[in-house]
């Protein structure tokens, strides 16, 4: 980890970059930064004209939860362009007191509640499609905007379907002896299990529907035995393409494509080259930048859903 000096002015983030590499050398080279400090990635550039370089901020819990990662995000978001979170699901979450306003978040990006930032979810999480709309809703009715504009998911980022609560419920249950590990029985384990197995739906699948049973079908392959092992009724395919298509509409406006990621990251470094437009007001998109600019800057982050 590379700090040069901590401010107490949190508007002076940026400062906490330093230029140079532990052993001094390629001093005068621009290249990226990596601090590793995990609820997220903050991109942003040094404040003064020997520090232009885009940077990241990898910021990674280091015990089990509650280290105030969700904080340090908050504080960090102040001189970034993106912040994203790249996994976990919405377990506890993190409280953030932003100029006297409480705001409680489990599963969105810390900067959310930050105006003229890009949030992204990426597909290291695992995402419960339903909490992700209750909780942009409750944020919403506290004065935060919340649309496709500044927040982006990942359209492979695996989904949390009610078979994975269930199943995370029974292992913590007292029915279930040794098997208990002190889960907030949201589905986040067993949905994970999935992910790694090559199994689970994806939210760009909810843009197929026809071909959503295939891939229906596929996941029960593995959890009808598993329940009926357990003494757990097995899962309805029928309820389980419902419960999807029911939250596909709300939640479809928000995925990206891995290439439009890329290419905003290249759009943001090259205008920031150029001198273009700067952080802070003058961020890509923002009002700052050339009508022509913000356009293309737009048709970068909304690629349409692959397949």
């Amino acid at each position: 980890m590379f700090f040069r000096r901590a401010h107490a002015d949190a508007r002076d983030a940026a400062s906490l970059l330093c230029t140079h590499d532990r052993l001094g050398q390629f001093r005068n080279k621009p290249r990226l930064q990596l601090i590793v400090a995990g609820a997220g990635v903050s991109l942003f550039e040094g404040t003064r004209e020997s520090d232009r370089t885009m940077a990241n901020v990898v910021v990674v819990g280091a015990q089990w939860g509650d280290e105030g990662k969700g904080k340090i995000v908050d504080w960090l978001s102040v001189g970034a362009d993106i912040v994203v979170r790249f996994q976990g699901g919405h377990n506890a979450g993190h409280t953030l007191v932003i100029d006297g306003k409480v705001f409680k978040l489990a599963l969105l990006p810390s900067g959310i509640v930050r105006p003229g930032k890009l949030a992204v979810i990426g597909n290291g999480v695992v995402l419960d499609p339903y909490h992700l709309m209750e909780e942009i809703e409750k944020i919403r009715g506290q004065g935060v905007e919340v649309t496709p504009a500044n927040l982006k998911i990942a359209e492979n980022v695996p989904l949390i379907l009610s078979l994975h609560r269930d199943l995370d419920a029974h292992r913590e249950s007292a029915s279930a002896r040794g098997t208990k590990i002190g889960t907030t029985k949201r589905g986040i384990g067993p949905a994970y299990e999935d992910k790694v197995a090559r199994r689970a739906i994806r939210l760009m699948d909810l843009a197929e529907p026809r071909a959503l049973d295939d891939k229906i079908e596929r996941l029960l392959a593995h959890h009808d035995p598993l329940n009926r092992g357990m003494g757990l009724p097995a899962p309805s395919a029928k309820a389980i393409r419902e419960e999807l298509l029911a939250v596909a509409p709300k939640v479809l406006p928000f995925p990206f494509a891995r290439s439009s990621w890329q290419s905003r990251l290249r759009c943001c470094r090259s205008w920031r080259r150029r001198s273009s437009c700067s952080t802070g007001s003058g961020a890509p998109g923002s009002g700052s930048c050339s009508k022509a600019r913000r356009a293309r800057c737009s048709m970068s982050i909304t690629a349409p859903i692959r397949s």
